[in-house]
C-alpha cells in the first residue's frame, strides 16, 4: 500500500484569469501542424481577419522532407469588444478538418497546471518553484510528488501540496496508480520530472505522451549509473551539458525539446563539472517548460518542431 499524501489540501483551486492587462481583451495564441499543401496560411489568416484579430506574431515551418506544415499565430484584438473565442474556435474548425490539422487555440500567458515529480536533488525543483513564483514561467505549480521526504519543507513553504509516493520494484504499479490520481485531481497539463529518479513504465509514458518533460545530463549514455559527473572527470570532458525531452517508453530518449552545453577545460574538478552540469540542467529544464506552455513545442514523429 502506498502511503497517503503528507498534505491534505483538496483538489484544485479554479484556474487563474489569464487575460492580458489590455482594454480589449484576452489575446489568443493558435498553434497547428498539418499535411503540406497551399492555402493553409491564408485560410487560417482569413478567418483571424474576419474576427478583427491583430496578428502580433507569427511563426511557421514547412518540413519539406516529409510534406507537413506547422504554424504558431499570437493574436491580440483589433478593436474595442475584443475576441470572441468559442466563435472564432467554431470558424475555425472546418478550416482545420479541410487541412486535416492538429490544432489548439489556448489565452496567450494563460497558466498551465503543472505537477512536479522530483527525488534527491533539488536544484531544478527549486528553480521551477522560483520562476513560478516570480511569473517568469506561465505555470501554476499545483503539486509536487517525491519519492524522497528531503523536500517537503521547501515545498509547502511555497504554499504548494507536497505528496511522498515511495517507489519499489513491488509498488511501481500502485504508485504510478497514485501519480495518475493526482494528475486528475489536479486537472493537471503537464508533468514536470525535475531530476525524478525513478523510470516510468511503459504503459503511463504512452498513456501521458507529450504530457511529460524530463531532464537529463548529456553524457547519457556515455556516463550511465552513479556519479556521471566523477566519471566524465575522469574521461576529460571538454563540455558539460542537458537535455530536455519528452518522455516514452524509451528510457531518455524521447522527443528533444531543447539542449545547453557549457564548455568547460582541464583545470574542472568533479565538483565544478556538477556545478556547471546544474546550470546547464536548470535553464534546459525551464526552457523546454516554458516553450511547451506557450504553445511552441509540436511533436513530431521523434523529434519536436519549436516554433520560437
Amino acid at each position: 500500500m502506498v502511503p497517503q499524501p503528507t498534505s491534505s489540501t483538496p483538489g484544485p483551486a479554479p484556474r487563474p484569469g489569464s487575460t492580458d492587462p489590455a482594454d480589449n481583451g484576452p489575446e489568443l495564441v493558435l498553434t497547428l501542424d498539418c499535411p503540406e499543401q497551399l492555402g493553409i496560411v491564408h485560410a487560417v489568416s482569413g478567418v483571424l481577419l474576419e474576427h478583427g484579430a491583430n496578428i502580433v506574431e507569427l511563426t511557421q515551418f514547412d518540413d519539406r522532407r516529409v510534406g507537413r506544415f506547422f504554424m504558431r499565430v499570437h493574436v491580440a484584438p483589433g478593436a474595442p469588444g475584443g475576441l470572441d473565442e468559442d466563435a472564432l474556435r467554431a470558424d475555425l474548425a472546418p478550416v482545420a478538418e479541410h487541412f486535416e490539422m492538429r490544432w489548439e487555440l489556448h489565452r496567450h500567458k494563460e497558466k498551465r497546471r503543472v505537477l512536479v515529480m522530483v527525488s534527491k536533488f533539488e536544484h531544478c525543483l527549486n528553480d521551477l518553484l522560483f520562476r513560478a513564483r516570480t511569473g517568469e514561467l506561465p505555470v501554476d505549480i499545483v503539486a509536487v510528488v517525491s519519492n524522497h521526504l528531503d523536500h517537503q519543507r521547501l515545498v509547502e513553504w511555497h504554499g504548494i501540496p507536497f505528496f511522498h509516493v515511495p517507489v519499489t520494484r513491488d509498488t511501481k504499479p500502485e504508485a504510478e496508480a497514485r501519480l495518475l490520481e493526482l494528475v486528475d485531481r489536479f486537472e493537471v497539463d503537464l508533468v514536470v520530472l525535475a531530476r525524478y529518479m525513478q523510470v516510468l513504465s511503459d504503459s503511463l509514458a504512452t498513456r501521458m505522451e507529450g504530457r511529460v518533460i524530463n531532464i537529463h545530463h548529456s553524457f547519457l549514455p556515455s556516463f550511465k549509473g552513479a556519479k556521471p559527473y566523477h566519471q566524465a572527470y575522469e574521461r576529460g570532458v571538454k563540455t558539460v551539458g542537458a537535455t530536455a525531452h519528452y518522455v516514452n517508453a524509451e528510457l531518455d530518449e524521447g522527443p528533444i525539446i531543447t539542449q545547453q552545453v557549457v564548455e568547460v577545460n582541464h583545470a574542472y574538478g568533479p565538483e565544478d563539472l556538477v556545478a556547471a552540469g546544474r546550470d546547464t540542467e536548470c535553464k534546459a529544464l525551464s526552457d523546454a517548460v516554458r516553450w511547451h506552455c506557450e504553445g511552441r513545442v509540436i511533436l513530431h514523429g521523434a523529434k519536436t518542431v519549436v516554433l520560437r
